[in-house]
């Protein structure tokens, strides 16, 4: 049931995948802030100012959307991006900054996904990543395409150029991960650089907030059995065999 075609809406509600990221983008940020230590929202007290977090998230899938939504919520500064340009409005309606690569070219795949980008696009978006790495407080990676290894969007070399206490969350580590130094074998919180960055991510994220993730597991299976005894409502095509 994660590879059901989610753009049909009689699907949507038997879409697993849909359902867990939503829950991965937002517990994606819970854990940012833990590990950032610091205020997201803007502070002025006697003592001083506290500037806003800034927050960069790379991808805005269900994912990234869900994550873009809290932390903006949160009282974050918040950016993203991502290969399909038709989703800069979504970003945009959940409090967030739609960035652009500075290269044309056309990122939707089938079924709502992103596609395999051309080489002058992902140098493009490198060099963009890259001046984002240096502003950004946190990044958030939700970058996936279906039936391929993770893109690797964050390299090395940008994560050694964020700022001290910066926080790097790959929700792409299950699939080798969206950063370089995203070790897929080994999930955790450690200082992944010189900067003092630290890099976090983990498979279990869906299953974690677990008051609504076992009335949503619940749903899928009934969902799916449901159609098949309502055929005025079957979306399962059957097709009879030759005899």
């Amino acid at each position: 049931i994660d590879t059901l075609p989610r753009q049909l809406s009689r699907a949507q509600k038997m879409d697993a995948l849909t359902s867990m990221a939503g829950i991965s983008g937002y517990r994606a940020v819970i854990e940012a802030a833990n590990a950032f230590g610091r205020f997201f929202n803007g502070q002025i007290t006697a003592a001083g100012k506290v500037p806003p977090a800034k927050v960069f998230i790379a991808g805005a899938g269900v994912a990234g959307l869900a994550a873009i939504g809290t932390a903006a919520n949160l009282g974050a500064i918040v950016r993203a991006n991502d290969t399909r340009a038709e989703v800069a409005d979504q970003v945009k309606s959940l409090g967030g900054e739609f960035v652009k690569v500075d290269y044309e070219e056309e990122g939707s795949g089938g079924g709502g996904y992103a596609k395999v980008m051309s080489e002058g696009f992902l140098q493009a978006q490198r060099d963009m990543y890259a001046q984002q790495a240096k502003e950004a407080d946190i990044i958030i990676t939700t970058a996936l395409i279906p039936g391929k290894p993770a893109p690797k969007l964050i390299t090395a070399d940008m994560v050694k150029s964020m700022k001290p206490g910066s926080v790097i969350v790959d929700m792409a580590g299950e699939q080798g991960g969206n950063c370089e130094l995203t070790s897929p074998a080994k999930p955790s919180s450690a200082t992944a650089s010189p900067s003092s960055a630290t890099l976090t991510w983990s498979a279990a994220w869906p299953s974690s907030p677990r008051p609504c993730t076992p009335p949503t597991c619940c749903a899928w299976p009934r969902n799916c059995a449901r159609p098949r005894t309502a055929s005025s409502t079957s979306i399962w095509k059957t097709t009879p065999s030759a005899a």
